[in-house]
């Protein structure tokens, strides 16, 4: 085990906000092998860059040699947990939970060494709670927890005076499951430290407190920030702009753009926390960046070290190969649609039957995507040299469309002067 005390570590790489006893975990780590929990509700058939966080600590962890237990919430992800949301979430369903916990076990086995239960454990807590009864629970759980501790926590104190219809019951007694699992967890597993994002504070809590009251034992929490862009940009299944750890809902590329897009002043504290580049590495890559940030040399590194942890080696190369023709001069050839979408998100996209291919004329094609008004506009910026399929420059106005033009099976990239974009499917 490494000398280094593992708070320290998780510090230096920007995972540490808060710790509940921070001389006592720390004695903890020095003592031996510590065995600790995250959880991950399964709202979604695969983790995103801000569940990422706690992965990556998890990883560090492990690395220094303890015992990570990835919690997959189907029982807590049936109820919802309160913390800090604006509206009570919508429920699921037992199937659209049972398929959201099979895809994020594939991202935290892309991290975590799960292959045996003594490197790590895949868990869920549903396994242990849906043969509790009501009775049960409330006898052997629910004395333990007074209201009043319970209205003080910041999470649900802020539902009552924020929100005209409060809280239901059902989220409300959330913490009381989570502190739960806790407790579970420390009888069957000797788990006794359980980390996750600043707003599980008043959950992470609640459970110290229950191994305490059940079993007389010290436990500990850790938290780490929730991450936002420095713009303000979040990165959430709410607000809808998640970059998802599944290939299939982000695509290499779009993963790796997503990190070579970031504000200058997060390049070097994303490197700490979405990468396994040592430290000293990353002070050298942070001192040439600030001798010359208009290199971005930083954001490649970045773009390519983040998207190896994820999308390995092949999907490092996938992306600066995709980003290479993207952004060069020759023709789009090689790439998926996929990566297409991701390139070109914000164009605007038209569809057309596909036995329209060898019919459709280049002016007809450019009216139709809006590239432009009228068949006589088209047919002077085809001549004066300024439309360009899939960066083929096209100068014939009387050129026909067919299945080579395309740069995928369906797509064609048409593009009109330096920087207009529009995509024409063929369905």
């Amino acid at each position: 085990m490494a000398s280094t005390n593992p708070v320290d570590v998780l510090r230096a790489r920007g995972f540490v906000a808060d710790v509940t006893d921070e001389d006592g975990l720390r004695a903890a780590f020095d003592g031996g092998r510590v065995t600790f929990y995250v959880g991950f509700d399964p709202t979604a058939s695969s983790l995103h860059i801000g569940n990422l966080v706690g992965v990556m600590a998890m990883a560090h962890l492990q690395r220094l040699g303890h015992r990570p237990i990835a919690l997959v919430g189907g029982a807590t992800g049936r109820i919802g947990d309160p913390s800090f949301k604006d509206e009570e979430r919508q429920l699921l369903g037992d199937e659209e939970i049972d398929a959201n916990l099979a895809g994020q076990r594939r991202d935290l086995e892309r991290l975590l060494d799960l292959s045996t239960p003594e490197a790590g454990l895949l868990v869920d807590n549903f396994d242990w709670t849906r043969d509790v009864t009501v009775l049960e629970f409330l006898r052997d759980i629910g004395k333990h927890f007074s209201v009043n501790a319970m209205i003080a926590k910041e999470s649900v104190r802020k539902r009552l005076t924020e929100r005209d219809q409060g809280i239901s019951f059902t989220e409300f007694s959330y913490q009381l499951l989570q502190a739960f699992d806790f407790a579970v967890l420390f009888e069957r597993e000797g788990c006794i430290l359980q980390g996750g994002g600043t707003d599980q504070w008043g959950n992470i809590t609640a459970g110290i407190d229950l191994v305490r009251r059940l079993h007389g034992a010290e436990a500990y929490g850790i938290t780490w920030p929730l991450i936002e862009r420095s713009d303000g940009k979040k990165f959430s299944k709410s607000t809808g702009t998640a970059v998802w750890l599944n290939p299939d809902m982000t695509s290499p590329y779009g993963y790796y753009q997503w990190f070579r897009n970031v504000p200058d002043d997060d390049v070097i504290r994303f490197l700490r926390l979405y990468t396994f580049l040592d430290l000293d590495e990353i002070a050298e890559v942070e001192r040439a960046h600030a001798e010359d940030p208009g290199r971005r040399g930083a954001h490649t590194i970045l773009a390519a070290e983040a998207t190896r942890v994820i999308h390995g080696d092949e999907g490092v190369a996938a992306a600066e190969r995709a980003s290479e023709i993207l952004f060069g001069e020759e023709p789009f050839a090689g790439l998926d649609d996929a990566t297409l979408d991701a390139a070109f998100e914000a164009a605007p996209s038209q569809s057309f039957p596909r036995d329209r291919l060898g019919q459709i004329g280049i002016l007809d094609l450019l009216r139709e995507v809006g590239a432009a008004a009228s068949n006589g506009e088209a047919r002077r910026l085809v001549t004066g040299g300024g439309v360009r399929l899939n960066n083929v420059p096209i100068a014939d106005d009387a050129h026909v469309v067919d299945a080579d033009d395309l740069a995928t099976d369906r797509t064609l990239v048409v593009r009109v002067g330096k920087k207009r974009y529009h995509l024409a499917r063929f369905e």
